[in-house]
């Protein structure tokens, strides 16, 4: 079993986006620039854009960080993204999830310019993944084919399963391991809830993508020998035995499954570390302008 080391992954492309911002900069270049919109207190999001923030500066990006308060309309909060819009010197353009309620997230995702839509959500860039088309890929679905890819693991013509059918993971993830290319050229089954015999179709599985938002779901005898498992679910739940109280979980039962597995992400450490650093990394792509 070999654990595909999401942290040590990052790294490496970071210091690969470093050294290229550093030649930029040496050119006259100017360095990019990524903005994020936070709303609220929220503990998770606010770990989140602060590794997002802390991931900049070791970069060499600038950095911009807008803080609403959660009575924010949506009026207001449109406003401020188009304000990053229509400023030239950013990049990119994030807004943290989830929203309050009473935001229609759609609405501004729509509202983001797709050149600037660095998490690859804008309905313009999913349509032209779909095509195969030059854009932001979604990071986190960026980051699992990068992991994919430096490992060299062999995706042609394997039987790929992907449990969760979200706009964020599931969903693109099926896209990007049927195309013609690598990683790519699988055989994709896309499971969700509604799903009849799961435990069927996951032991046929050559490499299994699990990004359901339920601790340890996936059990030792759903999977077959020398399966490739990648866990994008991450469930803190309460803990005695650390010193914070919590603990991180993944959608796999990591102690369960790991003898059978050929390679696994680990939680932390695995898919998490990778989608910052696909989101750095379609950062520098719009600093270029290549695809806008």
């Amino acid at each position: 079993m070999i654990l595909l080391d999401g942290k040590k992954t990052s790294n490496d492309i970071k210091d690969e986006i470093a050294s290229e911002v550093s030649q930029l900069v040496a050119n006259g270049g100017k360095k990019p620039h990524l903005a994020a919109i936070l709303i609220g207190d929220n503990g998770a999001s606010e770990t989140y854009v602060n590794a997002k923030v802390k991931a900049c500066l070791e970069v060499g990006f600038s950095s911009t960080l807008v803080r609403l308060d959660t009575s924010v309309t949506q009026e207001q909060l449109l406003a401020e993204v188009e304000k990053i819009n229509i400023n030239s010197d950013i990049d990119g353009l994030i807004v943290q999830l989830p929203l309050p309620f009473h935001i229609d997230e759609m609405k501004v995702t729509e509202s983001i310019l797709p050149s600037k839509d660095v998490d690859g959500f804008h309905p313009t860039n999913i349509g032209k993944m779909a095509l195969n088309l030059p854009t932001y890929l979604p990071a986190t679905p960026a980051g699992i084919l990068e992991l994919l890819l430096r490992y060299n693991i062999e995706t042609s013509g394997k039987h790929c399963v992907v449990i969760g059918r979200s706009h964020i993971v599931g969903s693109p993830m099926s896209i990007l391991m049927a195309r013609n290319t690598n990683p790519g050229n699988c055989t994709v089954t896309l499971t969700h809830s509604r799903t009849k015999n799961l435990n069927e179709i996951t032991k046929t599985a050559d490499i299994l993508i699990v990004a359901l938002g339920k601790a340890e779901f996936v059990t030792a005898n759903m999977v077959k020998d020398g399966v490739v498992i990648i866990d994008v679910g991450i469930t803190r739940i309460k803990s005695d035995k650390t010193k914070s109280g919590w603990k991180l979980l993944g959608d796999v039962d990591f102690k369960g499954v790991k003898n059978k597995c050929n390679f696994i992400t680990p939680v932390p450490g695995g898919v998490g570390p990778m989608t910052i650093a696909m989101l750095l990394k379609n950062t520098l792509l719009s600093s270029k302008s290549n695809l806008y």
